[in-house]
């Protein structure tokens, strides 16, 4: 279990905004030194004899950015993450938060390879980590940005999926796929078997829940060194009951089906993607080893389609384009039914911003990321993007990433649960294949 191992060492460094009373944000590196900021003065003999089961209550309460600072004020209070204790209390009562974590690409691909990332050749990123991978969270509750290394990600590796604070990178060369799990935060590193049939860049879905590991890759068959078609899936499986299946399970996709977004998004027990010429969604089952199609609401007027998963349900977010002048066009939220093939309107953007939106995208299109009751909407080629709040029916601009310069760039993200620990992750542990465990 990454989180639970006693040996592991100084796990990475963590930049983040400190906010002081009229003052603006400055951008800090946390890399376990010392760490001092203006502060209410607090009475040293209360606090000092706070039971240790209060205070780790206290903490394990924290978000992230405040824990990590915590971290820095004394040893024990460094030695939690990697107190048993201490994570099955977090485990236990932190709550769960929505976030979010984005990396960079160049414009043009239209693939989720982010080679760029790792393109660093030997230069630093200003915290000791030559030619680390670069991530940035954001946190849609402040409004905040956060900017984390991925240090020990080996070169040849791009980010896929995430899952239960876990991300999916998997391997950029035509071939059998190699993936890898890491945890952000701590900066665990675990690899899984390589998947049996070679493929260029297939749809990649991951799913963890507390007793198992579901990942499935889809699509892009090579069946010449020349050529790819979207033949086939399949399955990796392990969990707490003993039972696994090590790429063993194989489904065939739909026929003359085009896997459009390269990823895939989890919703009630099925993985979905989108679907192109014409818009429909795949679905597949992961109990029934099944794929089917789903048709698309309004297919043929759909702009930019995007699936994403919000408070456990299926939502497709798209631009609507009709010739009729009693239709505007429009940015519109639909929802899967529990029926699996009825689509419900249940959100549309404001005319007024959308007119301002529609301006700024100018027919580039957009993508659209969704976690808990956010939906994060990013114009491509362009640093804008918009928050979507579905519980208060609010839209609002997100201020851009201060840690990047977007000219040549463009964002792509996913959705992220900020965890100290997966102990699910401690079954891969249990395989014995010739693959190697990472730990930072």
């Amino acid at each position: 279990m990454e989180g639970f191992h006693p040996s592991m060492t100084s796990p990475f460094s963590y930049t983040f905004p400190i906010s002081d009373a009229g003052t603006s944000n400055v951008s800090t590196t946390t890399t376990g030194t010392s760490y001092s900021t203006s502060t209410p003065w607090m009475n040293s003999r209360i606090w000092s004899k706070l039971p240790q089961r209060l205070l780790d209550r206290v903490l394990a309460f924290l978000p992230p950015p405040a824990f990590f600072r915590a971290r820095c004020v004394c040893k024990r209070w460094y030695a939690l993450l990697f107190s048993n204790t201490f994570l099955e209390l977090y485990l236990q009562v932190s709550p769960h938060q929505h976030w979010f974590l984005f990396f960079k690409h160049h414009k043009t691909r239209k693939s989720y390879i982010y080679k760029n990332n790792n393109n660093n050749n030997g230069s630093s990123d200003g915290c000791g980590h030559i030619g680390a991978f670069e991530g940035y969270l954001f946190d849609p509750y402040e409004m905040s940005w956060y900017r984390i290394f991925f240090a020990l990600v080996p070169s040849g590796f791009s980010p896929a999926s995430s899952s239960a604070g876990l991300l999916c990178w998997v391997s950029d060369e035509a071939g059998p796929k190699t993936m890898l799990l890491s945890n952000p935060l701590i900066g665990s590193l675990t690899q899984l078997p390589p998947t049996l049939r070679p493929r260029l860049f297939p749809s990649i879905g991951l799913t963890i829940r507390p007793t198992c590991i579901d990942v499935t890759v889809a699509g892009d068959d090579m069946i010449s060194p020349y050529a790819v078609k979207n033949l086939t899936s399949e399955s990796f499986h392990i969990d707490g009951g003993g039972f696994y299946s090590l790429w063993g399970t194989t489904a065939s996709l739909p026929r003359l089906c085009s896997l459009e977004s390269g990823r895939m998004v989890y919703a009630e027990g099925k993985l979905y993607c989108m679907n192109c010429s014409p818009f429909s969604i795949l679905a597949y089952d992961i109990t029934s080893n099944t794929w089917f199609k789903i048709q698309a609401p309004m297919r043929r007027f759909l702009r930019s389609p995007n699936l994403v998963e919000c408070k456990g349900k299926l939502l497709l977010v798209a631009a609507v384009e009709k010739s009729k002048l009693n239709v505007p066009k429009s940015l519109r939220v639909w929802s899967l039914q529990a029926c699996g093939t009825m689509w419900v309107e249940s959100e549309r953007m404001p005319q007024q911003l959308y007119v301002q939106f529609a301006e700024l995208e100018d027919g580039n299109g957009f993508e659209c990321v969704g976690h808990g009751e956010f939906i994060v909407i990013m114009i491509r080629g362009t640093d804008k993007a918009l928050l979507f709040d579905i519980c208060r029916k609010r839209w609002q601009w997100i201020p851009p990433c201060p840690y990047i310069v977007h000219d040549g760039f463009e964002l792509h993200g996913f959705a992220y649960e900020p965890r100290l620990a997966t102990p699910v992750t401690g079954l891969l542990d249990q395989l014995a294949l010739p693959f190697q465990s990472f730990n930072a």
